[in-house]
């Protein structure tokens, strides 16, 4: 038997929380976990910051993509007998399904702004380059990395493939959305999916729903929507993120000002110098961001031990509804009173803010915003929007959340009064 059949003597299960097991039979999948780069995955954590939140939300990548896996195992089984799906495709959705979040560094979000890279573009790398994942994948055929690879960047020329991962009704949303509810113990993340799937049907260009499955696709919409507000867009994660940052930036200057650090930033080297080796970033994982972060508390630049000491204790920015456009002048007078107070404006005063899209029904250049389509009874085909009221009601509605954020105990201690009463009018005002 070709390793691209091979199966496994027994089924292999992960005990999963969200799908109760996750099952695996191709030897092909079973060596691709054992890999180093997807068991670095145990130690990036799912939802970055949220964890300062919502203290259950420790869960990893890994669990992630686990579930990603048997989402779309379960679509493909349910595919099997349909004319229109390519039975030689399924092993190619299950490691791209597995792999998808694979270049995703510790706190991905956070690390990418201050960096400038791309963990889709790392995604690639540790696919295609010099890595056990690779050597897995090339087992199968030559060109297997590749096709691999281009799934997960939506350039496959099988736009059904893409789509089970990454479209408006794909398996990463379906899986991220229920297993971040669970963890952070909310009640928003939920709905049928066992539904959805039995609803699904394969075509050339997407999966489809079956219009009978209509009202379990509104409730995924709208969980996705409460969960963008409730959660992911959290001002108390936001915070974090915004300290977090900061402290990169922070070390990033120090080093570029030739600081002597009592602990050598070795690991974040070629970060700062972005000139970011495939090797090194495969190193860097949370564990070693927060081994740092609480060395750096030892420094004796304030700023740095300042803000280290902040994320480690937990002790957030507060923060304000602020908008940035209408109130420029605002925050330019608060940069200056800073200034003037003895703190920072720089690490000390930002804006941040967040904006989501729940669902878009026209087609763009983002193979994500492909509509969801329903199929008639009459086999016609109905854009989700366009025979649902619930949807309707909020697509294309990109709503925008804007917070200000400063440290409050610093205002608090700020010896002049005048300076101290100023900063406060602008801010509560």
């Amino acid at each position: 038997m070709s390793y691209q059949n091979e199966q496994m003597n027994e089924v292999k299960v992960f005990k999963d929380p969200v799908h109760r097991y996750v099952h695996v039979r191709d030897r092909v999948i079973w060596d691709l976990i054992a890999t180093p780069e997807f068991q670095r995955l145990r130690r990036i954590r799912q939802l970055g910051t949220t964890y300062l939140t919502f203290h259950g939300a420790e869960h990893s990548r890994f669990h992630h993509s686990l579930g990603v896996y048997e989402i779309v195992q379960r679509m493909t089984n349910n595919f099997t007998d349909d004319p229109e799906w390519n039975k030689e495709d399924r092993l190619l959705c299950l490691c791209a399904a597995l792999l998808h979040d694979l270049g995703h560094g510790p706190f991905s979000h956070s690390f990418e702004k201050v960096f400038h890279i791309d963990h889709e573009d790392f995604t690639r790398a540790i696919i295609l380059g010099d890595t056990g994942v690779n050597k897995v994948l090339s087992r199968v055929s030559e060109d297997f990395p590749e096709k691999v690879a281009s799934v997960i960047a939506k350039t496959y020329e099988n736009k059904l493939v893409v789509s089970l991962i990454s479209s408006q009704i794909d398996a990463d949303r379906m899986d991220y959305l229920q297993r971040d509810a669970y963890f952070t113990g909310v009640s928003y993340g939920h709905f049928d999916m066992e539904r959805i799937l039995r609803v699904m049907r394969p075509t050339p260009e997407q999966v489809i729903i079956k219009s009978t499955g209509m009202h379990a696709v509104e409730d995924y919409i709208m969980s996705r929507y409460q969960m963008y507000w409730q959660v992911y867009f959290h001002p108390v994660t936001r915070s974090a993120e915004v300290i977090l940052t900061k402290i990169l930036d922070r070390a990033k200057h120090l080093y570029e000002m030739d600081y002597q650090f009592k602990l050598q930033p070795t690991h974040f080297l070629s970060f700062f110098a972005e000139n970011i080796s495939l090797e090194d970033y495969l190193r860097l994982d949370e564990m070693i961001v927060h081994y740092y972060f609480q060395q750096w508390q030892e420094e004796e630049d304030v700023v740095l031990k300042d803000l280290c000491a902040r994320f480690i204790n937990r002790r957030l920015f507060k923060y304000i509804d602020f908008d940035p456009y209408l109130q420029q002048e605002a925050y330019k007078q608060l940069e200056m009173l800073f200034a003037e107070a003895g703190i920072d404006p720089t690490y000390y005063l930002a804006v941040d803010a967040s904006s989501d899209l729940p669902y878009d029904y026209y087609e763009s250049a983002e193979e994500e915003r492909v509509p969801i389509y329903l199929s008639m009874p009459n086999n016609e085909l109905k854009e989700l929007s366009s025979h649902s009221d619930v949807v309707e009601a909020i697509s294309r509605k990109k709503r925008t959340d804007s917070k200000l954020y400063y440290p409050k105990d610093f205002l608090e201690n700020i010896e002049n009064e005048e300076i101290k009463q100023a900063i406060k009018q602008i801010l509560f005002s």
